[in-house]
């Protein structure tokens, strides 16, 4: 995932366990700065031994990082979730804001194409650039970006571990199907 890391301002982190493996959510004193999605099968330790080298200031985990993380965990096990909890938007471009805050309001267990969000904020040229929003997202399940599909319905692009495998099947975890 291209993530842009303001390492300075990251000083709180949380694991959470999943049958996939360990993520991990990592925020500041603003909120929410990153999630990393348990996609890679990294162990706990090495997880926090990587976090510890983008963030070597996230030692400690505060209640937003732990609200975030059991979130997370109980998303993976399939349960129905919603994430109220608090972003750090200083990194988004005015751009990217709008792009997340309409991806956002997709509903579990459904899809849009890049091209409905172009629409949807006002800029029904700009599927490319919700392509590249998407690509940049830090905050993945959060900021649903696995729910933005191409506009056949096609399973294009995932910049977390796994790729596209890994969004087809958080899609179909959602209850998402999709024709062979």
């Amino acid at each position: 995932m291209k993530v842009k890391r303001s390492v300075e301002s990251a000083r709180f982190m949380s694991l959470y366990e999943t049958s996939l493996g360990f993520g991990a959510v990592i925020a500041g004193e603003h909120g929410i700065v990153e999630v990393i999605l348990p996609f890679s099968g990294e162990s706990g330790e090495l997880l926090v031994k990587r976090i510890r080298q983008l963030y070597p200031f996230a030692v400690n985990e505060s209640r937003v990082t732990g609200d975030a993380a059991i979130t997370l965990q109980k998303y993976f096990a399939g349960e129905r979730v919603g994430f109220d909890l608090p972003i750090d938007r200083s990194r988004f471009t005015p751009f990217q804001d709008e792009v997340y805050g309409e991806v956002s309001r997709i509903p579990y267990g459904n899809v849009k194409s890049y091209g409905e969000i172009a629409a949807l904020i006002g800029r029904p040229r700009s599927a490319r650039g919700v392509g590249a929003a998407m690509a940049h997202n830090p905050l993945p399940i959060i900021i649903p970006c696995h729910r933005v599909v191409g506009s056949s319905g096609k399973l294009t692009g995932y910049s977390a571990a796994g790729g596209v495998s890994s969004k087809k099947w958080l899609l179909l975890m959602e209850g998402i199907s999709f024709p062979d």
